[in-house]
């Protein structure tokens, strides 16, 4: 169901999203608005990669292969980098533009075309931020939740693009006239500017997840449900291992037992203690890589 949910939000993400960034290729060339142009082709490159993001949320959820044993739920985070990364050339490859526009003296917009732009792409962002929202809720994705960063940051930054165009075409006519001719490549440095810290975030989220960095909530989560069952089973000590990676997360405990631990009861009482474990995480079992394993041997935890 989640699973469904996910790909329902990413199919109706991308189809409104190419539909935004054609708008804004086609109004940023005609109203001679590089801001908008921006807008536009950063809206392409982020329907690229929701398309990719669905390839890869469609993976994530199958069985483990003879090739792939752990799943693919590593694939996540390495879309995230890319598409982080990729968000992050673009930015900066837009600032240096409109760093270029100013210094080269602007140019000149118009103003009516630029508005109708942020007007209907403002509605549209605002609209996909509840309808995604409202899904999530249930789909529980950390895809869909990405996507609602990004439809939000484009809803602001968009509203913000049609305040300053309509004060640009007030100051038309007037003794500030000279400066509007500014106002273009002042915005597609605001831009930039917003935008940045999207991909940012997306960037360094994936790192960590790449690299196996223990996310610190899931690690004490894990003491937490340890400390119960270490006191009542009288165990020795123990070491545990966690990581994520996109929707997955891997956690591995080690228990040093005493030599006569489960004498008579076997394996029985070894699993009932990982069902105690188990029970004391919130992680479902589906998004989980979960080995508890014991030792009478401290060398081998």
């Amino acid at each position: 169901m989640q699973a469904t949910l996910e790909q329902r939000a990413l199919k109706v993400s991308i189809v409104v999203t190419l539909v935004v960034s054609s708008l804004g290729v086609t109004f940023g060339l005609l109203a001679g608005s590089q801001s908008i142009l921006f807008d536009g082709v950063f809206s392409t490159i982020d329907a690229a990669m929701s398309g990719l993001s669905l390839v890869v949320a469609r993976l994530a959820i199958r069985e483990a292969s003879q090739r792939f044993q752990h799943g693919y739920w590593h694939l996540e985070p390495l879309v995230a980098a890319l598409n982080g990364a990729i968000l992050m050339l673009l930015c900066f490859y837009a600032f240096l533009n409109a760093v270029q526009g100013l210094m080269e003296g602007g140019r000149e917009l118009d103003f009516d075309l630029a508005i109708a732009y942020a007007v209907v792409v403002a509605i549209a962002c605002f609209t996909m931020v509840i309808y995604q929202k409202r899904l999530n809720r249930r789909a529980d994705s950390e895809f869909v939740r990405i996507d609602i960063q990004g439809w939000l940051m484009a809803a602001l930054i968009t509203t913000a693009l049609l305040v300053a165009f309509a004060i640009a075409l007030l100051l038309q006519d007037t003794a500030w006239a000279h400066l509007t001719r500014y106002v273009d490549s002042a915005l597609l440095m605001v831009l930039t500017a917003c935008f940045m810290p999207v991909p940012l975030g997306i960037v360094r989220r994936a790192v960590r997840e790449i690299f196996l960095i223990a996310p610190s909530a899931v690690d004490r989560e894990v003491h937490a449900a340890m400390a119960p069952v270490m006191a009542r089973e009288g165990l020795l000590t123990y070491y545990s291992h966690v990581a994520k990676a996109g929707r997955g997360h891997f956690i591995e405990i080690h228990i040093v037992t005493a030599p006569e631990f489960g004498a008579g009861q076997g394996v029985a009482v070894m699993d009932e203690i990982r069902e105690q474990i188990s029970a004391g995480l919130s992680i479902p079992p589906e998004r989980r890589w979960f080995t508890v394993a014991f030792t009478a041997d401290e060398r081998w935890a």
